[in-house]
């Protein structure tokens, strides 16, 4: 009989290899990240890849954070972000304002908005007021971009920021509105940047009277979305000659770079007492507007582009929150919590109210000086020229 011989000892293999690493690091929060880079080489290797960069956004929670811009009311007022989650901001707003963790100053910048973790910032130029620039910063990481060429708007002008997943690549849009009050006709131009290029380019012009074109376009599913007024024989209107047929919403596909209009909610019987306004929070655009000047209202739309799927999510009484004027801040997911900015004369607060039980808690934190803007959030990797 031949001699048995011991089979000789396998070599363990490894336990993890990097395909299982990457999986393992995705799940992990953005900013432990940062510090896990410097554990050692192969980590810092797969962080800063940009596959496991985008794998990683893609698995980041949403609508947990916020990104709070307060901005001081005169002619030097400052900018400062506060970045928080959620949850902090709605258990203590108060503390969460004021907290020096987290804050940032801007200087006399501007938050135009918030995508996939890059917050879109421009800057005026000092002696030259209708002339901006625009960056990306990060942060979370520290990036900053570099700058926009120079755009030069006329006196009405709005913007828009968002991602174009077709070239990913982050854009800014310039709506320009140019009254000739001789004749009381208009025209819009429209220009777009995408970081990382060397200029503006011209596109279509915009398709209606931009409405409200103090407020920045609302980024949703790789668009820009406006409200607008169809058949306006001018410029200069007045607000109460303006029927429910005329309100619109202009939605600019950032990919193709051309134009959609999107009706209101059909619920809507008459025409507010002041103009609507949009918002997005949570991969949802929202309309908000008074009704009769005694109650406030809130439509969701469920499915973006699905006119069908306009949903009522809150209708108040003001009289209830008892405040003269209500705007949003932003909703919670499912609509259990509303946050909204309210002021009564010099005072600004903020009131949280809680539909399932009917329930509103006033906070006063912010004097007549200040006002607050919040924005969508999310903690990311993301380094994009």
């Amino acid at each position: 009989m031949a001699a048995q011989h011991p089979t000789p000892p396998q070599t363990p293999q490894p336990l993890l290899f990097g395909e299982l690493v990457m999986e393992i690091l995705s799940w992990i929060p953005a900013k432990p990240l940062t510090r896990l880079k410097l554990v050692c080489k192969s980590w810092n290797s797969i962080i800063s890849n940009p596959h496991f960069v985008k794998l990683h956004l893609q698995r980041s929670p949403k609508n947990a954070n916020l990104l709070v811009m307060l901005r001081e009311i005169s002619p030097e007022g400052e900018v400062s972000v506060v970045l928080s989650s959620v949850e902090s901001f709605i258990r203590n707003p108060s503390s969460t304002l004021t907290a020096q963790d987290g804050c940032h100053s801007l200087g006399r910048g501007w938050v135009l908005g918030s995508c996939n973790g890059l917050v879109c910032i421009w800057d005026g130029i000092e002696d030259y007021p209708n002339d901006f620039e625009f960056h990306l910063w990060n942060p979370l990481t520290g990036f900053s971009s570099v700058k926009s060429p120079r755009l030069h708007v006329n006196k009405y002008a709005s913007f828009g920021f968002g991602y174009d997943e077709s070239s990913d690549g982050y854009k800014v849009a310039a709506v320009n509105l140019d009254i000739n009050y001789t004749d009381n006709s208009w025209e819009t131009t429209v220009e777009v940047y995408r970081f990382g290029s060397s200029s503006w380019r011209n596109i279509d012009s915009f398709p209606a009277f931009p409405l409200a074109i103090e407020e920045d376009g609302m980024y949703i599913g790789g668009t820009l979305n406006w409200l607008g007024l169809q058949n306006t024989q001018g410029g200069v209107y007045d607000w109460g000659a303006v029927t429910l047929d005329m309100l619109v919403i202009v939605s600019l596909e950032l990919k193709s770079e051309t134009y959609k209009q999107i009706q209101l909610p059909n619920g809507i019987d008459e025409l507010p007492s002041h103009k609507p306004s949009l918002n997005v929070w949570g991969n949802c655009l929202y309309l908000s507007h008074d009704y009769k000047k005694t109650h406030f209202i809130v439509w969701q739309m469920k499915e973006f582009g699905d006119e069908i799927s306009w949903t009522q999510m809150l209708k108040i009484s003001l009289q209830h929150i008892n405040v003269e004027l209500l705007f949003p801040l932003f909703i919670c997911e499912n609509g259990d919590i509303f946050v909204l900015g309210a002021s009564n004369g010099d005072i600004s607060k903020i009131v949280l109210y809680d539909p399932r039980v009917n329930n509103v808690e006033h906070i006063n934190i912010l004097d007549k000086n200040h006002f607050a803007i919040t924005n969508d959030y999310v903690e990311s990797l993301v380094q994009h020229c």
